[in-house]
């Protein structure tokens, strides 16, 4: 009897209509990792709702939500081999709206309200750069990308500061004027305005900044090392916002200056192949 089951069962995998059934099946949505990133976009959204109601650090707090998640998503598809186009889309659309939409609604509520339409355009701008920035993502991820655009992408480097870092940066600029209260409030508003301005055109630049996806994490090295993020979390549990806008604006400074040395090396290096030409 189990012999007849098997045989028909082999000749229903036979079927040219049960393979394309099943071969639609194998492009499944991948559950783990677009939970995570599900989240990320859930964040968000409750981020421009907390800023509506003038709850600026709640707001802040649910974008830094959202950032931790989108740095867990993509390493959870990696982990599980479950990557697909379906989630880099979704993925994009959520950081869209946690990055992007959530960070320059904050900053209009927060700062731009009474700056009429220069605060509506700053924030404007900052939303359509970070658009721009990850549609420009996409695009060099894209296997079907030139390998002209593809080349200008360094290694273990973004091109132009990530949309999650710029959003982290915005944040804690906020979380540190409720909480300190270091600039009056006129110039405040203007200098939150050129901040949002300045990340915006970093998101859309050429500028290399480190991605450290090339870092071996499991090497081997010296114990002290492990105390640094021992040191860091205890810091972000002592104060949170003063630690978590000191590491984004270290990360930021030091990746101009950076920048700056990779760019002054190859002109080094062109100029030394030249000669030698």
């Amino acid at each position: 009897m189990w012999l007849k089951s098997i045989r028909s069962a082999s000749i229903l995998l036979r079927d040219p209509i049960i393979l394309l059934y099943l071969k639609s099946l194998m492009k499944k949505i991948y559950i783990l990792p677009n939970l995570v990133t599900t989240a990320n976009l859930v964040f968000g959204f409750v981020s421009i709702l907390h800023a509506f109601r003038g709850e600026y650090n709640l707001a802040c707090w649910f974008i830094i939500f959202g950032a931790l998640c989108d740095s867990v998503d993509g390493r959870l598809a990696r982990m599980a081999r479950a990557t697909s186009s379906f989630g880099v889309q979704y993925d994009s659309l959520s950081d869209l709206t946690s990055f992007g939409v959530a960070p320059g609604i904050l900053l209009y509520t927060f700062a731009g309200t009474t700056l009429d339409r220069f605060g509506i355009s700053a924030t404007a701008f900052y939303a359509v750069c970070a658009a721009l920035r990850l549609a420009r993502f996409n695009v060099s991820t894209d296997e079907s990308a030139n390998s002209a655009k593809a080349n200008k992408v360094r290694k273990g480097y973004f091109q132009g500061l990530p949309s999650p870092a710029s959003a982290t940066l915005i944040v804690t600029a906020v979380l540190m004027q409720s909480e300190f209260n270091l600039f009056g409030d006129s110039i405040m508003k203007y200098f939150m305005m050129g901040l949002s301005i300045l990340l915006a055109l970093l998101m859309v630049s050429n500028i290399p900044f480190p991605s450290f996806k090339e870092v071996n994490w499991r090497a081997r090295g010296k114990v002290w090392i492990l105390l640094i993020p021992v040191v860091i979390i205890l810091a972000i549990i002592q104060a949170p916002e003063v630690t978590l806008f000191a590491i984004g604006y270290t990360y930021l400074v030091l990746s101009l200056f950076w920048a700056v040395g990779l760019y002054l090396r190859d002109k080094k290096q062109g100029a030394t192949l030249a000669n030698q030409t």
